[in-house]
């Protein structure tokens, strides 16, 4: 088929074996325009090649794709997102559908599954893994209450929050993210206070909890 007639996708996931699987599965019906292994450079290739969709793995290094997946439907809109992870949660689930996506596929499923999700977000339809209860997700959505507001956070102390959960040093975090360390630092002590925990185990397990971090 005419590469000008296909959908043009990108992949992102940390796993360089499983993205180039996906790849090979998606090319004879669809384009894919570029791989990428974390959250930032998600978003600069993706503002630069403009895909048509985006398959995407929750846990990914810098910024994960829950938080990745919201500012590109900002910056993008008509981009379609499929999450393909691992996490079985109904509550990671319905946090994805808030954030966006079109189709949440596990990476047990089948790969006609991975096909299907994506097929269906082209046409504007949603996919879910039958894996995971749709009813509960559904129960969820209505029920409200996601992630970010759970965790009263802003965007930027996400980010920082995630960053010092992967073991960066207040240097190398401003490095990424183009501040200054004592910005950095400013942010960490806000972060603290809002969480109520005293220590860096306490910003992991936190970051582990609300899937920031795998």
């Amino acid at each position: 088929m005419d590469s000008r007639h296909r959908a043009r996708l990108l992949i992102a996931d940390d796993h360089t074996l499983l993205a180039e699987a996906c790849k090979n599965l998606l090319e004879p019906e669809f384009q894919v325009i570029g791989i990428v292994n974390n959250g930032r450079d998600l978003l600069r290739v993706a503002e630069s090649l403009k895909p048509d969709l985006v398959i995407l793995d929750i846990a990914m290094p810098q910024l994960n794709a829950l938080d990745a997946g919201e500012q590109l439907k900002r910056a993008l809109p008509s981009c379609k997102l499929v999450f393909m992870t691992m996490n079985m949660e109904p509550d990671v689930a319905a946090e994805a559908f808030r954030r966006g996506a079109s189709g949440y596929v596990v990476k047990s499923a089948t790969v006609l599954e991975l096909v299907t999700a994506v097929r269906r977000a082209l046409r504007s339809e949603s996919y879910l893994s039958p894996l995971i209860t749709r009813d509960t997700v559904d129960f969820l959505l209505r029920r409200g209450g996601s992630f970010a507001e759970e965790k009263r956070l802003t965007p930027r102390q996400s980010e920082i929050l995630q960053l010092f959960a992967e073991g960066m040093s207040m240097k190398e975090i401003a490095g990424v993210l183009n501040l200054k360390p004592g910005t950095v630092a400013f942010h960490k002590y806000n972060l603290m206070q809002v969480l109520g925990v005293k220590s860096n185990a306490g910003l992991l397990q936190y970051a582990i909890k609300h899937h920031l971090i795998s």
